[in-house]
């Protein structure tokens, strides 16, 4: 193993680059460029034996490496923002078909306005597209996922796509010391890709076909399962890559002094750091504040969350991300977990970071503030109908421009309340 100073990017590439991928397709966007760059480098100086394809779009990027596991073969891309947009088509072909693609998608704003700079909007707007869906805090998780992804997408009970996402530049252009696996480790703990799942001139199937209302539903069927498969092979993966590689992870999700905490923040993503930061600080003074991370958006660890929450005085999920009309959707994601698992907690929506905007240590204090004043009090601002007092369903009230459990990071509380006839 050697170590390296490295971007969340490059970090990312060498992972790949374990991984032996027999086809890269490739379309540069920004911030994720650097991935396929490097990429091209391995390529060309011979550390990497695989087939670089440079497309003309994203598109067509998702199209080749749909091809490419169709004939058998371990297929790599890499996007973001409006690149993974451009792909949507095809990533429901990809989900649909069991094609087990791994890429790479650097989290970036959506227009309009342009942007270059980190959301998460991109991803959370496509999580129904049938695949799983990661999101790594660091550089060296970075580079683990594209060891690991490989390894659950092409599991014989998933065969299914699998995106990883790294916030952009916060993450993809941030460079840190990075532990590198030797080839021959990360050998031993991916096996070849094979598949029953590809043409076979010798033993032919039938492949991407239409399903009429008879059978479609037994399709979805099997891609439901597929990706409810996922839990017991990330966890059979996690165990095997630490006794390779020891290093250890937790699973879908990340609890840090969660389990005799008042107060939890929920969110995903690098932003996670940040929280870990303030919540030291508040144990140092004798607060009882947490951190759930959530790694895994696709399949949702609905159950994990319900547990971690179970207990606590009040939670807020902070994401950056907006469902434009309704509310955050990690938030969505959070209290439909709760609601079926029946814990009563209450929980405010922040939502920060939009167009690559800091969220600061102030901006993180601030939130455990009001977890605490929600916690003493049942002080308006939070979401679920039960157990709260009855100032916590203030949602849409008169002179009231979206639901007050809802709080943009760095939009002033008058401008947010301003009334305009929001939803009754």
């Amino acid at each position: 193993m050697s170590r390296k100073f490295l971007s969340g990017d490059e970090a990312f590439a060498y992972g790949v680059r374990l991984a032996r991928p027999d086809v890269i397709s490739a379309y540069p966007i920004t911030p994720q460029t650097v991935v396929v760059e490097k990429l091209s480098d391995f390529v060309e100086d011979g550390s990497l034996k695989s087939n670089f394809i440079h497309v003309e779009s994203e598109h067509s990027a998702l199209s080749c490496a749909m091809g490419v596991s169709a004939a058998g073969s371990r297929a790599f891309t890499a996007t973001s923002s409006q690149g993974l947009l451009y792909m949507a088509e095809c990533l429901m072909y990809a989900s649909g078909g069991r094609f087990p693609i791994v890429m790479m998608n650097a989290n970036r704003s959506t227009a309009l306005p342009w942007n270059i700079y980190g959301d998460q909007r991109d991803s959370l707007a496509l999580l129904d597209s049938g695949w799983i869906q990661a999101y790594a805090k660091d550089g060296q998780e970075a580079l683990d996922f594209a060891l690991l992804s490989f390894y659950i997408a092409e599991h014989k009970k998933v065969q299914t796509p699998f995106m990883v996402n790294l916030d952009g530049f916060v993450l993809t252009h941030t460079y840190e010391v990075v532990d590198v696996p030797e080839q021959e480790k990360a050998d031993e703990f991916l096996p070849h890709f094979e598949t029953d799942n590809r043409f076979d001139f010798e033993h032919p199937v039938n492949m991407a076909f239409s399903a009429g209302p008879e059978t479609n539903t037994y399709f979805k069927f099997k891609e439901h399962q597929g990706l409810l498969n996922v839990p017991a092979v990330v966890k059979e993966a996690e165990e095997r890559f630490e006794r390779i590689f020891g290093r250890k992870y937790t699973g879908l999700v990340e609890k840090y002094l969660c389990d005799d905490a008042d107060f939890v923040i929920v969110t995903l993503g690098s932003i996670s750091g940040l929280v870990t930061q303030i919540v030291d600080e508040l144990r140092a003074q004798g607060k009882k504040a947490g951190l759930l991370r959530i790694r895994y958006m696709r399949p949702f660890p609905a159950k994990e969350i319900a547990q971690a929450l179970q207990g606590v005085k009040a939670a807020a999920v902070l994401e950056k991300d907006i469902s434009f009309g309704a509310e955050g959707t990690v938030f969505t994601n959070v209290n439909s977990a709760l609601k079926k698992a029946g814990v009563t907690v209450p929980v405010c929506n922040y939502i920060g970071g939009l167009g690559g905007k800091d969220i600061s240590p102030e901006d993180i204090h601030a939130i455990f503030e009001e977890l605490e004043r929600i916690g003493v009090g049942g002080v308006a601002g939070v979401s679920p109908a039960e157990g709260v007092g009855e100032n916590a369903e203030r949602i849409g009230a008169e002179g009231e421009t979206s639901p007050s459990y809802i709080h943009f990071i760095g939009i002033p509380e008058d401008i947010q309340n301003q009334a305009s006839g929001g939803a009754q």
